[in-house]
């Protein structure tokens, strides 16, 4: 399948949280989830304009995918582990009927050149559990968990290290 990846377009902003909350839904989370989740999955035009978007599309010209790259100026407390001062893969989701094309190993390797190309050493992820085996299969390495704001659940925090293409 060919993917064509390029920065987000502010307008786009609709589009990339149907997106987000399709592919999260594909893991039958309950209601309840989606309305705590329901700020952070909300992908506004303020956001595009502010961090590091990037959309796959298809050979139609259909946005399948997207990867977001944010930089934390410094550490932020939470209750283990810290958002710590970098850059951070907030959200990376794929349109369910896409998932297992690859794309997502598309996006991954387009990250890594980014970093590699802007000096960035290594980028941090509190990954959905869903997603973990993921970002280890592309090179991350697992630092342990950390508390979601759902009470009894927690995330994998994944260091991912540029050089490794994957």
């Amino acid at each position: 399948m060919k993917i064509t990846i390029r920065a987000a377009l502010t307008q786009e902003h609709e589009i990339l949280t149907d997106i987000t909350l399709s592919s999260k839904h594909v893991w039958n989370y309950p209601e309840e989830f989606y309305r705590i989740w329901e700020r952070e999955l909300t992908i506004t035009p303020e956001y595009i304009d502010t961090n590091h978007i990037f959309v796959a599309e298809n050979e139609e010209q259909e946005i399948v995918a997207y990867l977001s790259i944010v930089e934390v100026g410094e550490d932020v407390p939470c209750e283990q582990e810290c958002m710590r001062h970098g850059y951070w893969i907030e959200h990376m989701f794929v349109k369910p009927e896409y998932i297992g094309n690859g794309i997502g190993k598309k996006l991954m390797n387009f990250a890594y050149v980014f970093c590699r190309d802007n000096k960035i050493p290594c980028l941090y992820v509190f990954s959905d559990p869903h997603a973990k085996g993921f970002y280890i299969k592309s090179g991350g390495k697992y630092l342990g968990e950390s508390p979601s704001r759902i009470e009894g659940r927690t995330l994998p925090f994944i260091r991912l290290v540029p050089g490794l293409l994957v």
